[in-house]
């Protein structure tokens, strides 16, 4: 049942990406400056890139990483409610004298699938991480990571390479703003990842085992969607999804927002989280540039019908069709994007890519050709052109055309120019054969003499 939903999951990610709306990386201008070293924000009704930033620099993602990790154990777990993982010592091992962060869980403990989900993604637990990729791979995390890029692979995440389940440095471990954008997307279709993610109120699971009385509490780390946490960071309109840092991925956020009938998905990467003495850098600029980016797509940009099915785009020469000599094209459906407010819709340009005629008979809805809708030299969209209305062929003038073609033919000239040449050879021999015998009977005429 998993691997169906994978499946169709993966299947309507494909989908929603080769939608005209997600055809396009707008990148329009902002008017403040931003301190990530990538970003991308996606428009998630349209899946329109609004902006962007270095967003195929391969980037060290730190925990943002997980997101990755939730995908591979949901879609490999079947029942992850009710299935339970013991912690062992090798996870504890692996990670002392890491620096990571932990969620507290113990060697010993027996917790759900679900629990671990939980500890790895509100505190950012490397330890639950670790113990739910142990339990997928079989004991083997290298396994559990191989099953990582193969989930990347079949995503079409090309600048993306996992080492570990918890985005611990490595040089061989990175993503791109562009690919997290892409995996998170994916993530958000399955369920429970975002009630998981976007968890403020406080969650606790139990110690030891599911049924202990001790409860351990879980906080978690986005400052956007926590009011305590950093006040000054918070974000009402904030939703999830996933934090991490450490001193070469510097700060990274993976986060939503919502607010007026709209959503965005904002990848922050690499805002700097030491300076160069080596000293903690207390400011975070992930966060500030993610409300910044969301308060500008809010009050800056929205839904524009730059395409309507009812409206012609242009029209073509139509042949063999009686008193029609032209044929009114529209594009096959409607379609609308975001753009911003102050765009006029005379600065949108529409390109036609049609033949220099076609012939009738057409249907209506035919697909004749393709437009192509841009702004500011930036490709907002392609779509079908099709014809507006049906048209009958008239016979008499394709039988006319087919006459004219016929006798205008290369070869039917060919043929006609060895007959005439032919004729004009029997006509020669001819005259010379009359005046022979022309000669002749006047020789014998002579010899009777």
């Amino acid at each position: 049942m998993k691997k169906k939903i994978a499946c169709l999951l993966s299947l309507a990610l494909t989908f929603l990406l080769l939608l005209p709306q997600g055809a396009f990386a707008a990148s329009f201008q902002i008017d403040f400056d931003t301190s990530c070293a990538a970003l991308e924000l996606v428009n998630l009704d349209t899946g329109t890139i609004v902006y962007e930033n270095n967003a195929d620099e391969r980037r060290a993602p730190a925990s943002t990483t997980k997101i990755m990790t939730y995908i591979v154990v949901y879609e490999n777990v079947d029942n992850p409610d009710n299935t339970t993982v013991t912690i062992s010592e090798k996870i504890r091992d692996e990670l002392l004298g890491t620096g990571s962060s932990l969620s507290g869980i113990q060697v010993g403990d027996v917790l759900t699938v679900t629990q671990l989900l939980h500890c790895m993604m509100i505190p950012s637990g490397n330890d639950a991480a670790l113990a739910l990729a142990d339990f997928v791979g079989g004991g083997d995390v290298q396994k559990f990571v191989d099953m990582m890029n193969e989930k990347a692979a079949e995503l079409g995440c090309a600048n993306t390479h996992f080492m570990n389940p918890h985005g611990l440095h490595d040089d061989n471990h990175y993503t791109t703003a562009r690919d997290l954008a892409v995996i998170t997307q994916y993530a958000m279709m399955l369920p429970n990842f975002m009630d998981i993610t976007d968890t403020t109120n406080e969650y606790y699971y139990p110690a030891g085992g599911p049924y202990a009385s001790e409860k351990r509490l879980l906080v978690t780390t986005n400052r956007l969607i926590h009011k305590n946490l950093d006040p000054q960071y918070y974000y009402q309109y904030a939703q999830g999804i996933k934090t991490g840092s450490h001193d070469q991925a510097g700060y990274c956020l993976v986060s939503t927002a919502q607010k007026g009938g709209l959503s965005y998905l904002c990848v922050a990467l690499g805002s700097p989280s030491v300076d160069e003495s080596g000293n903690k850098i207390s400011e975070h600029g992930e966060c500030t540039d993610s409300i910044n980016l969301y308060n500008w797509a809010f009050s800056s940009l929205g839904f524009r019908t730059i395409a309507d099915s009812d409206d012609a785009v242009t029209e073509i020469e139509l042949r063999f069709a009686w008193n029609k000599d032209t044929l009114l094209l529209v594009p096959e459906e409607s379609f609308t994007t975001i753009l911003p407010d102050d765009i006029s819709s005379s600065s949108i340009l529409a390109t036609p890519d049609i033949p220099d005629h076609i012939e009738a008979p057409v249907k209506k809805g035919d697909v004749i050709g393709t437009v192509t809708y841009s702004y500011a030299d930036q490709t907002l969209a392609t779509v079908n052109l099709v014809a507006g209305e049906s048209v009958e062929r008239s016979e008499l003038l394709k039988s006319a055309s087919t006459i004219k073609d016929v006798v205008t033919s290369t070869w039917f000239l060919v043929v006609v120019g060895i007959i005439v040449f032919l004729l004009l050879i029997y006509i020669v021999l001819a005259l010379i054969y009359n005046r022979k015998r022309k000669k002749l009977r006047k020789v014998k005429k002579y010899k009777n003499m």
